[in-house]
């Protein structure tokens, strides 16, 4: 039986090819085509001799090559913790400003992905291997031991992390006063008893938003009602499955007036809720989110929401990052440091007058 054929691709065109072609050492090419060091001289007429060798044979400088010259392979990180199927509204946001950044300082990226914070010192470690110059952590939850300080030849900012990490600056927005004025505004428009689908306990940007919504309540003089302040993970199915067996245990004039959650895909979860129990968002009860996703924009009703800048955010994380790199921050890193963003209301549809 007739064995079937091998097809061999066709071989790259290497430095030595080059030379040949140009009648120079592959020394002499590497020193023109990837900027290597060379004791000789080489004159303008053979330097252009040896692009136009490379033109005609298509070579293709070695990116490898480069990095070692140059130091630098022009790549930034960005690692993330990826739980479970649904899709990463958040994550989307902030890569999209990370890749329009990397994309101003002609930058690749790269993304790692993790199964828990907790292999993130692992996974760090082997991503700083030669593939990327520097690492953007997106919301990190890490524990206090990761905080003692990075290492140098390891330059990192972070989005949102849950705690300090010495000598890398973190990006995060002002969750507080976001949460404080949305519910600000549903006390405004009427409303008086409202409820919190929060984050898990013990985060930093959920207990913040927790702390929004606690402070807007003392101010308008409405006392806190705890069966109305539920924790959960940052998911619409945590938020729908929340929100049905909320429905199932309370009678329909226990109902609140409205429902602040803690962010857009939770506020997605909360509505499909109340529509599956026949209670319509924003007739019967009003319903706000936190992010200004592209969920937020495309939810029937429109999802009135705080927006939190988190394209301009990943710009600017690049922007740091690349600094830390090249060795040009100001005097705060090096140092835990945090640049905190403003929030903003943006009101839809979702949240009506009562």
């Amino acid at each position: 039986m007739p064995q079937p054929s091998k097809r061999k691709g066709k071989r790259a065109p290497t430095l030595a090819d080059v030379g040949l072609k140009a009648g120079v050492s592959a020394m002499a090419v590497s020193a023109v085509l990837n900027g290597s060091n060379s004791s000789v001289r080489i004159s303008e007429e053979t330097q252009e001799r040896i692009r136009k060798a490379a033109a005609e044979l298509r070579y293709r400088p070695n990116i490898a090559a480069r990095a070692l010259v140059n130091r630098r392979m022009n790549t930034i990180g960005t690692l993330i913790v990826l739980d479970g199927l649904e899709l990463n509204h958040y994550f989307l946001e902030v890569f999209n400003g990370i890749i329009a950044g990397a994309a101003q300082h002609n930058q690749n990226v790269t993304v790692f992905t993790l199964r828990t914070w907790s292999e993130a010192r692992e996974q760090l470690e082997r991503a700083f291997d030669g593939r990327i110059d520097g690492m953007i952590l997106i919301a990190p939850i890490l524990e206090e031991e990761f905080t003692n300080g990075m290492s140098a030849d390891m330059p990192c900012v972070s989005l949102h992390s849950n705690v300090g990490i010495e000598g890398v600056v973190n990006l995060e927005s002002d969750e507080e006063k976001g949460a404080y004025d949305m519910v600000s505004l549903m006390v405004a428009k009427g409303h008086r008893r409202i409820m919190h689908l929060a984050g898990p306990k013990g985060l930093l940007g959920a207990e913040r938003r927790i702390s929004g919504y606690k402070r807007a309540l003392a101010d308008a003089g409405i006392e806190l009602d705890e069966t109305l302040l539920k924790s959960m993970a940052y998911s619409d199915e945590h938020a729908r499955n929340v929100m049905k067996k909320w429905l199932q245990e309370n009678p329909r004039d226990a109902l609140p007036e409205a429902i602040f959650c803690a962010n857009d895909q939770m506020a997605l979860g909360c509505v499909e809720a109340l529509l599956s129990e026949g209670i319509r968002v924003p007739e019967d009860v009003s319903v706000a989110g936190f992010d200004d996703t592209l969920v937020a924009r495309v939810t029937v009703p429109p999802l009135t929401t705080v927006r939190q800048p988190l394209r301009e955010m990943g710009v600017e994380a690049v922007s740091l990052l690349l600094k830390r790199i090249e060795g040009n921050e100001d005097d705060s890193v090096g140092k835990t440091n945090s640049i905190v963003f403003p929030t903003e209301l943006v009101v839809r549809k979702s949240v009506v007058e009562r």
